[in-house]
């Protein structure tokens, strides 16, 4: 279910230290009109780094939030693909992208920012993304440049950027979509130009400007950097956020390498799911070999490090909640489950 954008949420603190095992955290009130105000306030901020993961479900960015994460993506490949199995090749509907992304954007205090992919459509297409995204609680969007018939994951052989003067008015309809309904959610221009067959570095400079100056997008993205140097030259082009991607670089440049880019934003999605990844195969190679010994194993590695398990609280729609409403609106005899407690 959509929830349109003033509706009140009940979502975790962020600013509390991490919980233990046995904690079930404490729940407040926030609108999504919030988030998209902090989303904003964060890619403006100077001085200090902004960096972006991927939050694989709403039970991870529950653990994230406590671990003070400031936002996050839900990228299509990586996030979306995790429920729906999907590779980024255009499959997943803007309809599962939008639901996955909303709920956990209501799992969580901090902003969150959709994988818009293409805009799932043309400009009208692009308008209900935007819509529906606001409606569903979601912070900002991410869309690319490249042509749906053609959509491919980030690093892919054989991307394409479509012309340039469609490319403005897809950002053009997200833009003026989220100036009708919130203007502070943010609509992020995500350029596919400098490692695509029919482009190179100089269109993808005039492409973040005019995406910035032209279609009045909030924040810019180089997808594909060769060099320190082509982070220089966008950074130099565009007045607006900008961030880049890994790309052709070969590493991951540090948050203090970000800032002395003049670049405070910094592109982390994969993260996260290595981590994930990695641990679940280490854990299920070890119970294969050696069964329940490899649980008991980890509990007791984990006796004096305790980690959050990221359940719904106390003040949230979950067991707590269950059992109030139940004691209020049941008879006396359909509360005897509870006496044997």
């Amino acid at each position: 279910m959509l929830l349109s954008w003033d509706a009140r949420l009940r979502l975790p603190q962020a600013d509390q230290t991490p919980f233990s095992n046995s904690d079930k955290g404490h729940f407040v009130s926030i609108t999504p009109r919030d988030k998209t105000q902090r989303l904003q306030e964060l890619i403006h901020r100077k001085g200090k780094v902004l960096a972006v993961l991927h939050t694989p479900t709403a039970q991870t960015a529950r653990i994230m939030e406590k671990a003070s994460c400031e936002a996050a993506f839900v990228g299509t490949s990586g996030v979306v693909g995790n429920y729906t199995g999907f590779s980024d090749v255009g499959t997943a509907t803007m309809t599962e992208c939008v639901q996955i992304a909303g709920w956990i954007a209501n799992s969580v205090n901090f902003p969150i920012i959709i994988d818009g992919d293409t805009g799932h459509g043309g400009i009208m297409a692009v308008r209900r993304l935007v819509r529906e995204s606001i409606h569903a609680g979601i912070a900002g969007i991410r869309i690319d440049d490249q042509p749906i018939e053609g959509k491919r994951k980030t690093q892919t052989a054989g991307m394409e950027v479509v012309p340039i003067e469609q490319a403005i008015a897809r950002y053009r309809a997200a833009v003026d979509m989220k100036n009708e309904i919130d203007p502070n959610f943010v609509v992020m221009a995500q350029c596919y130009a400098r490692d695509a067959a029919n482009s190179n570095l100089d269109d993808t400079i005039t492409r973040l400007k005019a995406y910035r100056e032209q279609a009045g997008v909030d924040w810019v993205q180089l997808e594909s950097p060769h060099s320190q140097d082509e982070i220089k030259h966008a950074r130099a082009a565009v007045s607006c956020p900008l961030s880049f991607m890994k790309g052709k670089l070969g590493r991951y440049l540090t948050l203090e390498e970000h800032l002395a880019l003049g670049v405070t934003i910094a592109w982390y999605p994969g993260f996260t799911h290595h981590v994930l990844w990695a641990a679940m195969w280490d854990f299920m190679r070890d119970f294969n070999n050696r069964g329940i010994a490899a649980w008991e194993d980890f509990v007791a590695s984990r006796k004096d490090k305790p980690y959050p398990r990221p359940y719904v609280g106390p003040d949230a729609e979950g067991a707590d909640k269950q059992r109030e409403l139940e004691e209020k609106y049941f008879p006396a005899e359909l509360l005897k489950k509870y006496r044997n407690e």
